[in-house]
C-alpha cells in the first residue's frame, strides 16, 4: 500500500506541474501516462538562445545524486513528455494552412496537422529551424554510408555524381513496390521535404533544397552508425594467421576462438531463452588469408568502419509484477554522443494519424524513439552481424577481374562524386557482385580482392514501415509491437512498455549463411557460398513479460546461442549491463519509478573495472605478499573503492575524482591487461589491441566500458584459481597457467603503475587522484563552451509509466 501511495503522489505532483492555463488545451490528445518525463541535453534549439542549454542543467544535476533519486528529483531533473502541448505555449507562424505549431516552455515543437501530409510538413519546418546545421553536414556522409563507400574526411563537401543520385533514387522505386505502406512512406517523405524547403525559402534562401535522396542518405547514416554489425572479417582473419604462425595451427586457432568470445555461456544476455544463430562448425566456405598480406587500405577500411559505429544506449524495463504501482516502469534511451546542435531533436506530432512524441533524427521524418498514447519504445545497438566480407579470386592478369560462378568478370568502377578540397578529388571505388572492394590480400601466395556485402544495402527506407506504425498509434499490445519491429532491418535491440506488459525484440535483416560458413572469417566469393535468405521473426531474440520481471540491456548480447558478430569480441563473462544489476539490485522488493532511475544513475558514474576486475585481483593477489608497502596499500585502496561502488564522481568539482581508487585503476589496468595476455600472445598483444582495444574508459563523450579485455582477464584469473568457470578458455594466459608466475606479473604491473603515480603525485597512494577534467563531457562542434560532469547515461532518456490503455 505504501508503494502505491507513493506512486499516486508522484502522479498527482506531475499533474500539478503540467497543469496551468494552457492555450493548447483544446488540442490535447488522449494521454494514458501516469508519469511521462524525458531529457535531451543540451537543449532543443540548434541556433542559440535559452533553449540551447536549458536541459543541460537538469541532466548535469542528476549525476552527483548517484542512486539517491526521489520523486522530487524526477520533477526537478527531467521535463514533461506529455502528448500535446501543455502550460504556456507560443504559436509559431508558418506559411501553410492546416498546420499549427506550438512551442512549449522548453522550446519543443508540438505540430498539429489536419492531414498526415500537413503534420509531416510541420515536422520538416521545425527540423530545418532546429537542426539546419546537422541537415547540411550529413548530406555527404549519408550518401557515402548508403553506398558503403570508402571513408573520406566528413568536413569536406561531397558533390554527388549522377550515379550516386540514381542509386539512392532506386530506393524510392523499392518503397513504391511495398504496397500501401510503401506509398505512405513516400508521401510522408515528400511532405516532410516540402516543410524543410518552405523554411529554407523563407529563412535561408541560399541553401540547396532538401530532396528525397537526402532523407534516404540521412536514414543510411543513422543505420550505419548505430544499426550495423560485422564486416571486419579480414582484419580478424589476419590476426588468426599471425597466431597460427606464432603458436601453430591448433593452438593458434584455439587462442583466436578464445579471443572472439563468440558463444561464451557466462555472458549476460537480455532474452532468457536461447536463440541459436550464426554458429556453424564447418568452414568449407571460408578463406584464410596469408599472414601480413592484407593491404593498408583494407585495414584502414575495417578500422574506420569500427570507429564510426557507436554502442551507447541502455534500457531498464520493470514488469507490472515488480512495480510498486502495479504498472510497468520504463527508463530507457539512446546515447548518441554529446553534440551541439544535437544529433537528435524532439518533436510532438499529431494529426492525420500521427500521435507520437520523442526523438527525431534530422532528415528522417519520423519519431524513431519515443512514445505513443499508451506505449513507449526505445532502442540500443545490438551489434548483430549483417555485414560479410568476401574473398574474390582474381583473374585476367590484373586486380580488376574476379571469378564468380566459373566466369571471369570485370569489376565495376563506381564514381560517387567529387570531394571538394583543396585539392578536389574523385571518390571512386571498384565493386563486385557482393559490394565495394575495400582492399587486397593473398591466399597461398595468390592475390585476392576483399569485398563487403551489407544485408540492408539499398534498403534504408524499408525500415520506415515500423515507424509509420509506431507514430500513428497502430501498436496496441506487446505482441503487436514485436511484429511491428520485425519490419526494422537495421540491427537494434528494441524495448517496449504499456500499462500491462513489457517486451523486447532484436531486429535486423539477419542473413542465413550456408552451413559451411563461419561468420567470423571471410567467405569465398566464388558463388558457391551465397546467403540463403534471411531469418524469420521467430528466430530473432525476443521476450514478452519474462518470468524474471524485467528487461535490461546495455548493448549486451541479445541471447545465448546468438553468435557474436565478427567485429564485436566483447561478449565475455563481463559486460557493462552487469552494473545495472549490482547493489541496489534492480529487483529488490517492488520498484518505484524513482528507484529505477536511481539504479541507472548509480551505474552511470560507476567504474566497471573497479567493481569487477578489482575483486579478481584481490582474490589472486591475496595469496602472495606485495613487493612493498606501497603496492599493498594500492591493492587495499582498490578493494575499498570497489566495495563502495567504484564511483568516478568529482563531487566538489575540484577537478579531481574523489577516490584514489580511480587513479590507481587508470594507471594499473592497461599494465594488468597486457600482463595477463602477453605470456601467450607475446608481441601479438599489440595487434590484438588494434582489433579489440583493451579498455573503453570514461571520456568526454560519456559512453564507457562497453568493449575491452575485461572478460579475458576475469575468466582467465578465475580459472587459474580453480574456480568454477562455464565455457573456460582453451588456454591459460596469465603466467602461462602458472599461478605464482601470474601473481608475480600482476604485482609487477601494479608496482609499475605505483611508480608512475608516485613520480607524478608523491609517495602517499591515499593522496593520489585521477584528473576529472579530460573526461568532463564537452559538446562536440565547438559551438558551446559548456562542460558537464562525466556520466555514462543516455542522451535522450524517457521515464514513463502508463496507468491506462486504449481498448485492446
Amino acid at each position: 500500500m505504501a508503494g502505491k501511495a507513493g506512486g499516486l503522489l508522484v502522479c498527482a505532483l506531475v499533474a500539478v506541474l503540467l497543469a496551468g492555463g494552457s492555450s493548447a488545451a483544446r488540442h490535447q490528445p488522449a494521454d494514458h501516462a501516469a508519469i511521462a518525463l524525458n531529457i535531451l541535453p543540451p537543449g532543443e534549439s540548434g541556433s542559440g538562445g535559452v533553449h540551447a542549454t536549458d536541459q543541460e542543467r537538469l541532466y548535469n544535476a542528476l549525476t552527483p545524486l548517484r542512486g539517491n533519486v526521489t520523486a522530487k528529483t524526477l520533477r526537478k531533473d527531467f521535463k514533461p513528455e506529455t502528448l500535446g502541448a501543455t502550460g504556456k505555449t507560443k504559436r509559431e507562424p508558418v506559411p501553410h494552412k492546416g498546420v499549427r505549431i506550438l512551442r512549449d516552455s522548453w522550446g519543443v515543437a508540438h505540430v498539429y496537422g489536419k492531414t498526415s501530409a500537413d503534420t509531416e510538413w510541420g515536422a520538416g519546418w521545425v527540423t530545418a529551424e532546429d537542426r539546419l546545421l546537422i541537415l547540411q553536414l550529413i548530406r555527404g556522409p549519408g550518401r557515402d554510408a548508403a553506398l558503403d563507400g570508402p571513408p573520406y574526411d566528413p568536413t569536406r563537401t561531397l558533390i554527388p555524381s549522377a550515379a550516386t543520385e540514381n542509386a539512392l533514387a532506386a530506393q524510392s522505386t523499392l518503397a513504391a513496390g511495398l504496397g500501401k505502406k510503401g506509398r505512405e512512406i513516400l508521401r510522408d517523405v515528400d511532405a516532410y521535404t516540402a516543410g524543410i524547403n518552405a523554411y529554407l525559402k523563407v529563412h535561408q534562401p541560399g541553401v540547396k533544397p532538401w530532396t528525397r535522396n537526402d532523407t534516404i542518405a540521412a536514414a543510411a547514416l543513422l543505420g550505419a552508425q548505430y544499426g550495423t554489425g560485422g564486416g571486419d572479417e579480414a582484419r580478424r582473419a589476419e590476426l588468426l594467421a599471425d597466431l597460427t604462425d606464432r603458436l601453430g595451427p591448433t593452438k593458434g586457432r584455439q587462442v583466436w576462438d578464445d579471443l572472439r568470445e563468440q558463444q561464451d555461456p557466462e555472458t549476460p544476455v537480455t532474452a532468457a531463452r536461447s536463440f541459436p544463430y550464426g554458429h556453424n562448425t564447418s568452414e568449407a566456405g571460408n578463406v584464410l588469408l596469408d599472414a601480413g598480406s592484407l593491404t593498408a587500405t583494407a585495414r584502414h577500411y575495417g578500422a574506420a568502419l569500427e570507429a564510426e559505429r557507436h554502442s551507447m544506449s541502455n534500457a531498464l524495463v520493470v514488469s507490472a509484477k515488480r512495480s510498486a504501482s502495479g504498472h510497468p516502469i520504463y527508463v530507457a534511451g539512446p546515447q548518441v554522443g554529446y553534440f551541439y546542435p544535437g544529433f537528435f531533436m524532439e518533436v510532438d506530432l499529431h494529426g492525420g494519424g500521427f500521435d507520437a512524441r520523442g526523438a527525431l533524427f534530422p532528415g528522417v521524418p519520423w519519431v524513431v524513439i519515443g512514445r505513443g498514447p499508451d506505449y513507449a519504445w526505445s532502442a540500443t545497438t545490438s551489434h548483430s552481424d549483417i555485414v560479410d566480407q568476401y574473398v574474390e579470386t582474381l583473374c585476367g592478369g590484373d586486380q580488376t577481374h574476379y571469378l564468380y560462378k566459373g566466369q571471369c568478370r570485370a569489376m565495376d568502377l563506381f564514381d560517387a562524386g567529387t570531394v571538394k578540397g583543396p585539392p578536389d578529388h574523385e571518390l571512386t571505388f571498384l565493386t563486385t557482385v557482393h559490394g565495394p572492394v575495400v582492399g587486397y590480400a593473398t591466399v597461398d601466395g595468390h592475390a585476392v580482392a576483399i569485398s563487403t556485402k551489407r544485408s540492408t544495402h539499398g534498403r534504408e527506407l524499408v525500415s520506415a514501415r515500423a515507424f509509420e506504425d509506431l507514430d500513428k498509434g497502430r501498436v496496441h499490445s506487446a505482441k503487436q509491437f514485436v511484429q511491428v519491429m520485425n519490419q526494422v532491418e537495421f540491427a537494434f535491440n528494441w524495448t517496449y512498455a504499456d500499462n500491462r506488459d513489457i517486451a523486447y525484440f532484436s531486429s535486423g535483416r539477419l542473413p542465413i549463411r550456408p552451413a559451411g560458413v563461419d561468420l567470423g572469417l571471410p567467405t569465398s566469393g566464388d558463388g558457391d557460398y551465397e546467403w540463403q535468405g534471411f531469418e524469420p521473426q521467430k528466430a530473432h531474440p525476443q521476450a514478452i513479460d519474462p518470468p524474471g520481471g524485467y528487461i535490461v540491456n546495455w548493448n549486451n548480447k541479445p541471447a545465448h546461442g546468438f553468435a557474436s558478430a565478427d567485429d564485436h569480441w566483447s561478449y565475455g563473462s563481463l559486460q557493462r549491463v552487469q552494473m545495472l544489476m549490482l547493489k541496489p539490485k534492480l529487483l529488490h522488493n517492488r520498484r518505484s519509478v524513482a528507484s529505477v532511475v536511481g539504479v541507472m544513475n548509480r551505474a552511470a558514474t560507476t567504474d566497471f573495472r573497479g567493481v569487477t576486475i578489482g575483486a579478481d585481483l584481490l582474490e589472486v593477489l591475496g595469496g602472495a605478499a606485495a613487493p612493498n608497502p606501497r603496492d599493498a596499500q594500492m591493492l587495499s585502496l582498490l578493494s575499498s573503492w570497489g566495495a563502495t561502488g567504484a564511483s568516478r564522481l568529482d563531487a566538489n568539482l575540484d577537478g579531481k575524482i574523489d577516490d584514489p581508487g580511480a587513479a590507481i585503476m587508470d594507471a594499473a589496468w592497461p599494465r594488468i591487461a597486457r600482463a595477463v595476455m602477453t605470456p601467450v600472445l607475446g608481441p601479438l598483444v599489440s595487434e590484438l589491441e588494434t582489433v579489440q582495444p583493451l579498455d573503453d574508459p570514461a571520456n568526454n563523450q560519456g559512453s564507457a566500458y562497453d568493449s575491452g579485455w575485461y572478460g579475458y582477464v576475469d575468466k582467465d584469473l578465475r580459472a587459474l584459481l580453480g574456480q568454477s568457470v562455464a565455457g573456460p578458455f582453451n588456454e591459460h594466459y596469465c603466467g602461462a597457467g602458472d599461478l605464482a608466475a601470474c601473481r608475480a606479473s600482476l604485482w609487477a604491473a601494479i608496482d609499475q603503475a605505483g611508480a608512475a603515480l608516485q613520480s607524478a603525485q608523491g609517495s602517499d597512494p591515499a593522496a593520489w587522484r585521477a584528473d576529472a577534467q579530460p573526461e568532463r563531457i564537452a559538446f562536440s562542434g565547438g559551438l558551446l563552451p559548456d562542460r558537464m560532469r562525466w556520466t555514462n547515461r543516455p542522451t535522450f532518456q524517457q521515464v514513463i509509466s502508463f496507468a491506462t490503455h486504449r481498448p485492446r
